[in-house]
């Protein structure tokens, strides 16, 4: 933006600028043409009103003819000769031409011979033997001496003044630009879930309006997802009272294996839900998410296992020894991961297995799940609200958004059974 400001101040200035210019310089070159045609032209009359009287005065009188044209002969100056009616000639070198032989005739004028310059003829009338004429004759460098330099002088302006609007319009977009990239960084900031980002309104009062207006939105979300947040925590604290209930049932079974199998499942339940809450009412963005892809595989598999047995399926798992940092949240990670193994659970026949798989790549980390079963049931399982087995149809688009925000990928495919494959970001050591 900053350089196509420069560039349209640069070309509008110079073409203003040719525009006044060029017939500035055109009437420079005609000015100095005039006033040297002038200063020849006094000449002129002055050498006939000088050197008149002296050749009324007859033979006796051309000495003081000779000598007034002499005095005003010089290096550098224009050539000035008196041509007598005889034809002879006083001071610089001439020829008698038709002009010479017009201006015999009493007629003053100047005009142009063709190898340049400019000619001032003046008859001196009066003399002994006829009329003389009084030449004086101006070459191409004397007729427009000074124009060369008034115009390096008249560019010097041009160029000045170019490079002032162009310093002008360079404070201009530098203004613009600054004010544009403050708003970009501070959009960037609250894309990343940086809520207290707020626009320094700067710049002309277009950009100080989107500012305002801007952290005017940053102020709405903010406020619309601390009420979602805290909406969310009440609904998880809400569920405390079915669930104490379960685990005061859970304590009456008399089979003490049966009441302790269940304990520990409300006690997982309960456990969600403070995780639940505590979620809900966290700032966003709060720090750098980080977690480790091969422990939460390893843990979350290890919490699934005695389902997994008690339903006699097989269930390889396969992670490596290392960690996997990753940039996604461990209990987003959980999430994701309870969520694909439930799929596999609850839509499998009892008894087919599966596999959870945590390996690096080229492309970053990556999560398996998959299983020998029938596949997914239609095209769209992946979509939010669509399931093929009657359940909420959010499973999967969990794993893909928790795989997706980061910048990760996810990927279905049946082959044959469901594979689900999550891809992240590795996280910088």
């Amino acid at each position: 933006m900053r350089r196509r400001v420069l560039l349209l101040t640069g070309a509008t200035t110079a073409l203003v600028l040719a525009a006044l210019l060029v017939p500035l310089t055109l009437l420079t070159r005609s000015h100095a043409a005039d006033r040297a045609t002038a200063e020849a032209t006094a000449r002129a009359q002055w050498v006939a009103a000088a050197a008149g009287p002296e050749l009324v005065a007859g033979a006796g009188g051309r000495e003081g003819a000779e000598q007034t044209v002499q005095s005003v002969n010089g290096p550098g100056l224009p050539s000035i000769s008196l041509v007598l009616a005889d034809g002879s000639v006083i001071g610089a070198p001439a020829r008698v031409t038709d002009a010479v032989r017009l201006a015999r005739t009493g007629r003053a004028f100047t005009y142009e011979p063709p190898d340049g310059g400019r000619v001032v003829l003046v008859p001196v009338q009066g003399a002994a033997d006829g009329t003389a004429v009084a030449q004086v004759a101006l070459t191409r460098g004397q007729l427009y001496d000074g124009v060369f330099t008034s115009w390096l002088v008249l560019a010097g302006i041009g160029v000045g003044l170019v490079l002032l609007g162009l310093l002008l319009a360079d404070r201009l977009g530098a203004r613009l630009v600054g004010a544009t990239r403050s708003l970009a960084r501070t959009a960037d900031r609250l894309a990343a879930g940086d809520l207290s980002a707020r626009a320094e309104p700067e710049g002309p009062p277009e950009l100080r309006l989107i500012a305002s207006q801007l952290n005017r939105l940053a102020a709405r979300i903010d406020e619309l997802l601390t009420a979602e947040r805290e909406n969310a925590a009440d609904l998880a604290h809400r569920l405390r009272t079915p669930v104490a209930a379960l685990r005061l049932d859970a304590e009456t079974l008399r089979d003490p294996a049966e009441a302790e199998r269940i304990a520990a499942g409300v006690a997982a339940l309960e456990h969600s839900v403070d995780e639940v809450i505590r979620t809900a009412r966290r700032p966003l963005r709060e720090e750098a998410p980080r977690a480790d892809l091969a422990a939460v595989a390893r843990e979350r598999a290890a919490f699934w296992l005695p389902l997994a047995e008690d339903q006699g399926r097989p269930v390889e798992v396969d992670t490596p020894s290392g960690a996997l940092p990753v940039t996604v949240p461990a209990d987003e990670l959980a999430a994701a991961l309870d969520a694909l193994i439930g799929n596999v659970l609850d839509h499998t026949p009892q008894g087919t297995p599966f596999r959870v798989r945590a390996r690096a790549t080229p492309d970053g980390p990556e999560l398996l799940v998959a299983d020998e079963g029938p596949g997914f049931p239609g095209t769209h399982a992946t979509e939010r609200g669509s399931s093929g087995a009657g359940s909420t149809g959010l499973g999967l688009d969990i794993a893909r958004r928790t795989a997706e925000e980061p910048g990760g990928r996810f990927r279905t495919e049946n082959a044959p059974g469901a594979r689900v494959t999550l891809t992240f970001p590795a996280a910088q050591s």
